[in-house]
């Protein structure tokens, strides 16, 4: 018999509800040995998908009121006979309530144990359970939806549909080549090449997406950078929506780097507010100007800021000379003043520029628009199923890498039974990423990254 396991489910914090889950073949008789509700009924006479109020003891000691709700195998997230009890919330009433639940006969849950049996128990595909914590971990609307998108089984729909593709021709492949006797059609080289070439262009598409997908749900690493004085800070107070940096008149005021999370329209920047680049003879602020400098050779995205109402420095050529390969926005500040910025120099050196007031907040949407525009969100439907982890992706990378070689393989008139060997190559990629042929290491690895109660 499989261990039942318990776990406390909502946040370890104080609250109005603490969730106590437990799952497994005695998950109603351990209850019963702790909760007695106040129709006398008890959990394991219950029926699934109904609930009881009464109260948790530990012994002959009472706990808490609650109310414990019931589901049924098959039909519960795990598959197995899962109760939850809601007590009040709280560190010290909920971990009581579990410590009674472990004492009569559950063991504690793995991290991502429960979904981990959703899984084994056929109630949610790899995919689909990978997205179980992007849910919970969701910044935003998009993040979110992309989320929700692979919990439903999109991303699976779309990879079922090349596999099944794939599948198809590697029948017709095999049949023709075993079977010459039989009124198998014959193979047509043409036909074969354009299929191919639609499943490579599927799995082209969701690999280009996984990037994007990656933006909105873990943020781009994001610096503010530009000479002292130009309104780093100030915008960096804008973005974050409090006065996160210090903002004086004073060039040098940031000596080291600031940090802070914010949200721009539905993408998270993780945002360094660093010290600004000049030539400067202090050694404390030169050690900031260097560390501003490594910061922005390895971001993922660089706002550069110049200050319009001045003409354009070597310090601010410097930086421009230092963003030539990296992902930038020239952002022009002080708008509202008179403008005395060669801003022609700055747009034949780098692609995006947005014109802002960070004071008044002038050009904040544009800006939104432009760095999605960089980041690759600004085409990006999170509705359609986007590959969701560096594991998925691999095996989407690997089944492409298949396609295009059984395409050359072909072009260049090698047997189709090379041909085929490459397709089922492919094929036990996507099998992979679906989860229908992983390993035990895999599905543990998967499961280890979840929070306990999940």
């Amino acid at each position: 018999m499989e261990r039942t396991i318990a776990a406390i489910s909502t946040a370890n914090g104080v609250g109005g509800m603490g969730v106590i889950r437990i799952s497994g073949e005695s998950a109603r008789a351990v209850t019963d040995q702790i909760f007695k509700s106040v129709s006398d009924k008890k959990i394991s006479e219950m029926k699934g998908y109904t609930a009881t109020f009464g109260k948790v003891y530990d012994g002959d000691e009472l706990i808490d009121e609650a109310v414990a709700l019931v589901f049924a195998a098959p039909h519960s997230y795990t598959g197995e006979d899962v109760v939850e009890i809601s007590c009040h919330g709280g560190l010290y009433i909920t971990k009581r309530v579990l410590r009674a639940v472990l004492k009569n006969g559950a063991v504690s849950a793995e991290p991502g144990e429960f979904t981990k049996r959703a899984f084994l128990n056929g109630k949610l595909g790899l995919t689909e359970a990978e997205a179980v914590m992007d849910i919970i971990s969701a910044r935003g609307e998009q993040s979110a939806k992309a989320a929700m998108s692979c919990m439903e089984g999109t991303l699976r729909k779309r990879i079922d549909a090349v596999r099944d593709r794939l599948v198809n021709i590697a029948a017709h492949l095999s049949a023709w080549a075993d079977y010459p006797e039989d009124e198998i059609p014959e193979v047509d080289t043409d036909n074969l090449t354009e299929s191919l070439g639609n499943c490579r262009r599927e799995l082209e598409n969701l690999l280009k997406g996984y990037d994007a997908g990656k933006v909105i749900r873990q943020g781009v690493d994001t610096v503010i950078a530009g000479r002292p004085n130009v309104g780093k800070s100030t915008i960096m107070n804008l973005l974050s929506g409090c006065e996160r940096s210090i903002v004086t008149n004073v060039p040098g005021t940031t000596r080291d780097i600031i940090e802070e999370t914010v949200m721009l329209g539905e993408i998270p920047l993780n945002l360094s507010d660093t010290a600004g680049i000049r030539s400067t003879d202090d050694p404390v602020e030169k050690i900031g100007v260097q560390r501003a400098k490594d910061r922005v050779l390895k971001a993922g995205l660089v706002l550069a800021v110049f200050d319009s109402s001045k003409p354009l420095s070597d310090d601010d050529k410097e930086l421009i000379e230092l963003l030539e390969k990296a992902p930038a926005l020239a952002i022009i500040n002080k708008t509202d003043l008179e403008q005395q910025l060669d801003t022609e120099y700055i747009r034949s050196k780098i692609r995006h520029v947005v014109f802002i007031s960070a004071i008044s907040g002038n050009g904040a949407e544009e800006l939104e628009r432009e760095v999605a525009d960089i980041v690759g969100t600004s085409n990006l439907d999170a509705s359609q199923g986007i590959l969701a982890t560096e594991r998925q992706r691999s095996a989407a990378e690997s089944a492409y890498r298949s396609v295009k070689e059984a395409m050359e393989t072909l072009r260049l008139g090698i047997t189709l039974d090379a041909v085929t060997v490459v397709i089922e190559d492919a094929i036990n990629s996507l099998l992979d990423l679906t989860g229908e042929r992983t390993t035990e290491t895999v599905v543990d690895q998967v499961f280890h990254q979840f929070c306990v109660g999940k």
